[in-house]
């Protein structure tokens, strides 16, 4: 008679269960892989539920008003920002936002204390994380071999060169569509490329037929589960025959150009096409670099060519940001060529940085709080911690036992929803270390022994005295 591991029992908390992801690529999960937009109806009311959020039915309303003032072109010169407590859901209604204006539009978060760097000024950063946030589209006609891939497999050879080890001498591609299959004998070039796109079997890809480039569009639809990882984007099996004229379309974003034109790098890529427009043996990127830049991609939206795509620059922190900052932050805000702009901030009445008796609303000036939109975060209840919980447990495929939900949502209450969803993976770790299949509120109780919150770790401090005298 065999023995059932005890769920009171301790374990080794530093042995890692065994892997149960397979060779080919792990899917990333990351704070906010379960955000797909601002869980809106068509007439602009927040759902109770929706696209990943729960709860901030008032900020979701507001940043709904935001999209429409986008997709119109009439928040131009503006700024949206955002201002709460600490986790109540501030980047994700910025990321929600970029989601509402489209899948494809550039979004650069930062935050602001990245200005501060010893080898580039504080308003280079900014420049840089504009360019960045402004997407150009670029349409091309191409033959291409497109389907998914059922089979991959590069033939070895001798090394003719050195007569010792050996070489990949040509890989067979095997690639689906609708409409059929077809084998391919392709160059061992093509398969360096195909590893450098970090492709597995069940992706889709194209490969352009006179250059050998080779294109990840996706992970087959066949394989997607109800909840899509922000790091995988699903698509459908192409139609047509694998060989075929494809109009191609691409987006680059401003910075990447003015990277490829500082650094021109030759090749037959769309970056090393576009790096070569502008004729030039600089090293750095300049402000007359990009407004050759710009000039050049006018041209081609005009030939119908390209198309802008102005994204989201999402600054965390604002209030990180200094004077001068703030200053040339109004100046981007009047371009032309300005992408959507979404700040965040914690604070309330605070210094402004670089001054020593300018004290202002959120630490950011008036000048520029002129030009925001305020939006305000509130505080999540318990019950919507709980769904927010179960939520994210969904989305990493955690199952929880009886009250684990209701005990994670006393925790978020009493501390904060950070700390609750922090508990999460770290309990699952422990249940499969006992041989259990989902987490047991046991599990919260010994993550909550491991890690304390900062409000406990806070008051403990305070009553020991410890680190008091530290300078």
């Amino acid at each position: 008679m065999t023995s059932t591991p005890s769920t009171s029992t301790r374990v080794a908390h530093n042995a890692l269960p065994p892997s149960t992801l397979s060779a080919g690529r792990s899917p990333q999960i990351s704070s906010h892989s379960h955000i797909k937009g601002l869980g809106l109806t068509p007439e602009g009311f927040a759902t109770v539920s929706g696209a990943g959020f729960i709860g901030q039915t008032n900020a979701r309303e507001a940043c709904g008003v935001v999209v429409d003032l986008i997709k119109s072109r009439k928040f131009s010169g503006r700024a949206l920002l955002l201002v709460g407590a600490p986790g109540t859901g501030k980047t994700a209604l910025a990321l929600g936002v970029s989601h509402e204006l489209g899948t494809k539009v550039p979004f650069c978060p930062m935050v602001g204390s990245e200005v501060y760097s010893a080898e580039v000024k504080k308003t280079e950063v900014l420049a840089e994380a504009f360019r960045r946030a402004i997407g150009l589209k670029i349409k091309e006609t191409k033959n291409v071999y497109e389907g998914e891939i059922t089979e991959l497999t590069p033939t070895e050879a001798e090394n003719p060169l050195s007569g010792y080890g050996k070489t990949v001498s040509h890989v067979v591609v095997g690639l689906k569509t609708v409409k059929g299959t077809k084998q391919l004998r392709l160059d061992p070039t093509i398969y360096e490329a195909i590893l450098k796109e970090k492709v597995v079997v069940g992706d889709v890809i194209y490969i352009e037929q006179q250059t050998g480039a080779v294109k990840r569009v996706g992970r087959s639809d066949a394989y997607a589960s109800s909840y899509d990882l922000e790091a995988e984007t699903y698509v459908p099996l192409p139609k047509g025959d694998v060989h075929k004229l494809k109009e191609l379309v691409q987006i680059v974003t401003l910075g990447d150009l003015d990277a490829a034109n500082a650094r021109p790098q030759g090749g037959q890529d769309i970056m090393s096409v576009m790096g070569s427009l502008v004729k030039s043996g600089r090293t750095e990127v300049t402000e007359k670099l990009r407004r050759e830049v710009n000039k050049v991609v006018q041209g081609y939206v005009e030939q119908g060519v390209a198309e802008v795509v102005p994204g989201v620059v999402f600054i965390d922190e604002v209030h990180m940001l200094d004077i001068e900052c703030f200053t040339y932050l109004n100046a981007l805000l009047e371009s032309p060529m300005a992408p959507t702009v979404v700040l965040a901030t914690n604070r309330g009445q605070a210094l402004v940085r670089g001054t020593v008796d300018i004290v202002s609303p959120h630490g950011i000036p008036v000048d520029l709080l002129d030009r925001c939109m305020i939006v305000k975060t509130d505080g999540y209840t318990r019950d919507q911690i709980g769904k927010v919980v179960q939520l994210r447990a969904t989305v990493e495929g955690l199952k929880l036992g009886e009250g684990v939900v209701d005990r994670l949502a006393a925790e978020g209450e009493k501390s904060s929803l950070r700390y609750a969803l922090q508990l999460l993976t770290p309990a699952s770790i422990l249940a499969q270390l006992g041989g259990r299949t989902q987490i047991e509120p046991e599990d919260i109780g010994e993550m909550r022994e491991l890690f304390l919150d900062a409000k406990t770790s806070a008051s403990s401090l305070a009553e020991s005295g410890e680190f008091n005298n530290i300078v």
